[in-house]
């Protein structure tokens, strides 16, 4: 046809192209348009993630951004003013949950080493950076976010020092789109003051790690190596220490990881030491025995899984459980993660370890705060997220029901920076594609 036609198909080619250049321009001013759109959300039961909660909300957006949270109850409004008005009467608003230290992003299936990007080789990597393997396309991603987790701090794993952390969007075209904060802070692993131990069909004490303080040195002197080479005129660069040197300076976090109260009291003294601005406790299990000390020296907690065994054989069952309650009434700013085995697909269940939280001593809104608010403000993002308050950035999703709840968690509306995101994965697809095949 195409030989005996050719001026034909040239013309034909011509007009196809026109008309992929027609509907590029129409699709692309769709999303304008659809970005440029003022969107009402009204009458939900909006959880701030402060502690405020509307029961008749009402929360305006425009251009992404929020711009009104009110009362509908006790504000007129006009429905004309707004491109679009969504009535969720019945449901519950909330600010996008933030899933911190995680390896979501980093790791696809666990028992494939190809697809764990989130371990490097060495000991001491402070410049190891996990924005830049961060991977948007990744299937567990979508699991997560239709659980109310819009956020993650990608983090890296292994050795003493692992490498700085990224906040991330859990829905973006790549790393570039998806970052909120690059390079948010550096992950110090801090040596274990006990070992061994059993678990629970083998229970055994833990004993005393005899290379502890050794463990401990090597961590001050390369601190001290980097502080002098801060303070020196360097012809030949070393990223190791250019990239701790913010946390020295003060212009960025150091993530502490530590649980065992001898281990927490070394690294108050290590912070005091080097004057260390904006450190944060990772795990701290035994955190609720010195709340006195972290309140005073204003360190936040990222507390352990709360789904987790006592760490000590002669620790109440229920301690872990009760860890955000004991931290709450010691006046220790904390938030809730979920490090440990199959931790970026377990991330989903954050709702339902504040769920827990709540059971176990929190308020409800606490409970919210601790998965949002608190969690940003830890990170250093929550003059932009965390929360449903005018200037932030409009990510917030809507559930008809309880979403710290599993029975009642259940996804109906996604906004992340203003913009709509699909409530639905590959397994709730999976999920209707079967139902519909055996009719249950």
């Amino acid at each position: 046809m195409s030989l005996r036609h050719g001026g034909g198909a040239a013309n034909g080619s011509y007009s196809g192209i026109v008309v992929m250049i027609l509907l590029f321009f129409s699709f692309n001013g769709n999303l304008l348009a659809q970005e440029k759109q003022k969107i009402l959300l009204e009458n939900a039961t909006v959880h701030v993630g402060n502690g405020q909660v509307y029961e008749k909300g009402l929360v305006g957006i425009d251009k992404g951004n929020i711009i009104l949270v009110r009362n509908a109850l006790a504000y007129s409004y006009n429905r004309e003013d707004w491109d679009t008005v969504i009535n969720l009467a019945g449901q519950h608003l909330y600010p996008g949950f933030m899933a911190p230290n995680s390896t979501l992003g980093l790791t696809e299936i666990d028992a494939v080493r190809s697809t764990n990007d989130f371990n490097e080789v060495g000991t001491l990597n402070p410049h190891v950076r996990s924005l830049i393997a961060y991977n948007c396309e990744s299937t567990v991603l979508e699991t997560v976010r239709t659980n109310g987790v819009l956020l993650t701090q990608s983090t890296p794993r292994g050795g003493v020092i692992s490498g700085s952390s990224s906040v991330m969007l859990t829905s973006c075209w790549n790393w570039e789109d998806g970052v909120v904060s690059a390079d948010d802070g550096i992950h110090l692993n801090w040596p274990a003051s006990l070992q061994g131990g059993g678990w629970w069909a083998e229970p055994a004490p833990k004993q005393r790690n005899e290379q502890y303080a050794e463990h401990k040195r090597a961590i001050i002197s390369f601190f001290e190596a980097a502080l002098a080479y801060s303070k020196a005129d360097n012809d030949v660069k070393d990223p190791r220490y250019e990239a701790l040197i913010p946390c020295i300076k003060g212009k960025r976090r150091l993530y502490i990881h530590a649980d065992e109260l001898q281990e927490l009291m070394d690294v108050l003294d290590f912070v005091k030491q080097y004057e260390i601005a904006f450190p944060v406790i990772v795990g701290g299990y035994d955190s609720y025995m010195i709340t006195e000390r972290l309140k005073n020296a204003n360190i936040p907690v990222m507390l352990p899984r709360l789904h987790s065994l006592p760490l000590f054989e002669g620790d109440a069952v229920d301690l872990v459980y009760r860890l955000p309650a004991l931290l709450q009434a010691g006046g220790v700013k904390f938030c809730l993660q979920n490090q440990g085995d199959m931790e970026a697909m377990n991330a989903r269940n954050l709702p339902f370890l504040a769920g827990t939280a709540r059971a176990y001593g929190l308020t409800e809104e606490e409970a919210i705060r601790a998965v949002s608010l608190s969690a940003c403000e830890i990170v250093g993002i929550d003059k932009q997220y965390g929360s449903i308050e005018e200037g932030k950035k409009a990510t917030l999703f809507v559930s008809s029901g309880d979403a710290l709840d599993m029975r009642t968690n259940h996804i109906t509306l996604i906004l992340m920076n203003g913009k709509l995101i699909p409530t639905e994965n590959f397994q709730t697809e999976l999920y209707e594609k079967y139902k519909e095949k055996y009719g249950k």
